[in-house]
């Protein structure tokens, strides 16, 4: 999931905006805005309802959450919309049919919880049977039908999931690892393993969900041991380019959200997804209950959620 914002704007009746807000309630916060009635976040997308009738979507899960509710954007409507808008390399003519590794990443804008990588490969004679395991369905990409696919996706196509959890994290972000460098050596890491699980077959390109320049991106990798150049492309919004950088991104989710789940039983508490004010609640609670270092265990520490928590939690 890249780091860059998409938008989208729809308006809805009076009949269908409670079913809006009753859908994203347990994704609620808190916005005092001129006009807003409700406000929710999720892992890659921001809601906000105005008095109006119109929803404003925010966010790399723009597109695909609109198109839940608006008749006027479908998701292949969406899908052209942000392909459209993509940024990045120039691909080849149908480029959809070509046998390509994709990869994509989840967890960096969550507080609590790992960042995920994963990469995969889709060949040409794949492409219609991951469509139709339920990656071309857009529409219902739920957390929960995300991991209802997952299983059957992997039975299908080589890949590499890759979960770096917050205790390494924290250790190299200490070292001045910025988001950006950790998640180009993991990029790179899925991707190689991927490559080597194919061989002697060979993709004909290779495209990763961009969060950084070409120069950048190689940048960070120049000390790696291995570093994967032939036939690369990078593309944002490169999940609505090809299926295997959708089947990457719902692997890198799933693999979240099993860490997610096992952090929440290890903490006593459903851990929130994000990086809102509920998610400062929560950590408050953990540190009360369990002290600062095991808080520091399960989460990015250097985001502001830290310091927000130890205000909460030691107020008078």
């Amino acid at each position: 999931m890249n780091d860059l914002v998409s938008n989208q704007v729809i308006v809805l009746n009076e009949n269908e905006m409670p079913k809006v807000l009753n859908f994203y309630e347990q994704n609620k916060i808190t916005r005092n805005a001129p006009g807003v009635i409700f406000a929710a976040k999720t892992a890659d997308t921001s809601i906000t309802a105005y008095r109006s009738g119109k929803v404003l979507f925010q966010g790399a899960g723009a597109d695909r959450e609109a198109a839940r509710w608006s008749p006027s954007l479908t998701p292949s409507t969406a899908a052209k919309t942000k392909s459209s808008a993509a940024k990045g390399d120039v691909l080849p003519e149908n480029f959809a049919t070509l046998s390509v590794i994709g990869s994509d990443e989840t967890g960096t804008g969550d507080f609590f919880g790992p960042i995920t990588v994963a990469a995969c490969f889709v060949s040409r004679d794949k492409i219609e049977l991951v469509r139709e395991l339920g990656v071309k369905d857009s529409k219902q990409l739920t957390d929960v039908y995300m991991q209802q696919i997952a299983e059957d996706l992997k039975q299908v196509v080589p890949h590499c999931v890759l979960t770096l959890d917050n205790d390494k994290y924290n250790e190299i972000q200490k070292k001045g690892w910025s988001q950006g460098k950790i998640k180009a050596v993991l990029h790179n890491q899925a991707i190689q393993q991927v490559l080597e699980q194919m061989q002697p077959e060979l993709p004909e390109y290779i495209l990763i969900d961009q969060f950084a320049e070409r120069r950048i991106y190689y940048n960070h990798l120049k000390n790696e041991s291995t570093i994967i150049r032939d036939k690369v492309l990078f593309s944002t919004k490169a999940e609505n380019l090809h299926v295997s950088v959708a089947t990457a991104s719902i692997l890198a989710r799933v693999a979240f959200l099993e860490e997610m789940d096992r952090l929440s039983a290890k903490a006593g508490v459903t851990l929130p997804k994000g990086a809102g004010p509920k998610v400062d609640q929560i950590a408050c609670q953990i540190i009360r209950k369990k002290g600062e270092p095991f808080l520091h265990s399960i989460t990015k520490v250097h985001f502001a959620n830290t310091q927000k928590a130890l205000k909460l939690a030691y107020k008078k």
